[in-house]
Order: structure tokens, then sequence, then C-alpha cells
């Protein structure tokens, strides 16, 4: 009796494990991590100088090149550039490295990329958490008065799609 509720408890931790809620979570950081390894010659991801050159270099980039997020990503990380040397220098994946530098500076995984709405039916908009919602509202500058009830998020969402292509 006990086999298969250990078979059971292994299966729903690996299907908690591979949730795509867990994907988002420091998707900004992963993203300069991944693209500064991939900047990178494969002899030189194991030299720290070479790691913190190419840090450097990703964020000397143009805003033109980088988004803001990746901007602010850069502003968090250049200070501790030879703190994500170490563990990069490993071969430590992408998510770990921004896991462990996490611990030092908890805004670095706060940063997210924008929820994107284009075409997003009242259903869907309507499974989005609040706090989603009103970072949509955010982006486009928005404000929500008297937005008490989640429905009132979505209704002003779909109000100013219009705002959604905006650039700043």
């Amino acid at each position: 009796m006990k086999a298969p509720s250990a078979v059971i408890a292994s299966f729903a931790t690996m299907l908690f494990m591979s949730s795509p809620a867990l994907a988002g979570n420091c998707e900004v950081c992963i993203k300069v991590m991944d693209d500064v390894r991939g900047s990178m010659e494969k002899k030189d991801q194991k030299n720290k100088p070479q790691i913190e050159q190419a840090l450097g270099k990703y964020c000397a980039k143009s805003p033109a090149e980088l988004g803001p997020r990746e901007r602010k990503i850069c502003y968090y990380i250049d200070p501790m550039k030879r703190d994500i040397a170490q563990p990069f220098s490993l071969g430590m994946p992408s998510q770990k490295v921004c896991d462990r530098i996490n611990k030092n500076n908890p805004e670095i995984c706060a940063v997210k990329f924008p929820v994107a709405t284009e075409k997003m039916e009242k259903q869907d908009l309507s499974k989005l958490r609040v706090k989603q919602l009103k970072s949509i509202l955010a982006d486009r500058n928005v404000e929500c008065r008297g937005c008490v009830e989640k429905e009132e998020f979505v209704k002003k969402v779909q109000d100013t799609e219009h705002l959604a292509n905006v650039e700043l």
C-alpha cells in the first residue's frame, strides 16, 4: 500500500517542479546570463576575467540594443561581476547563477518581462493575477482608480488595449 502512495508523491513532485509558474522566476536575469554565455567562446567560459569582461561588454551595449529590463539587470549585476563570474566559470546553469545572486540582491529576480496582452480574450485576461493586471496597467501608464474587484481590472486592461503597443 505504501509503494503506490510513494509513486504518486514522486509524480506530484515532478509535476510541481516542471510547472510553468516556476519558469517565470528570474526570467530577465536568465536571458541576460544566456546572452552573455552565448556571446563567449567555449574556452573563455571558464576564465573569470573573461567572464567579467563579457558581462561588462554586454551591459555597455546601447539602449537601442538592450531593452529596459536588461539594462536594469545590468545595473544590478555590475557591482557583483566577480560574484557572478565564480559560479559562471564552473558551468553552473543560468537559473542557478541567478538564484545565487538573488540571495545578495532580491531585486534581481523581481525584474520580469511584461505580459503580452495583444489580442487576449477576456477569458485569458481573467486567468491572470491581479498583480499582473496591475503591472500591465502600470506599463501603459494607466491608473485604475476605484478598482477593487478583479473584473474591474480586466475591464480596464481591455479598455486600454490601444495603449499596449506604445513604446516608452
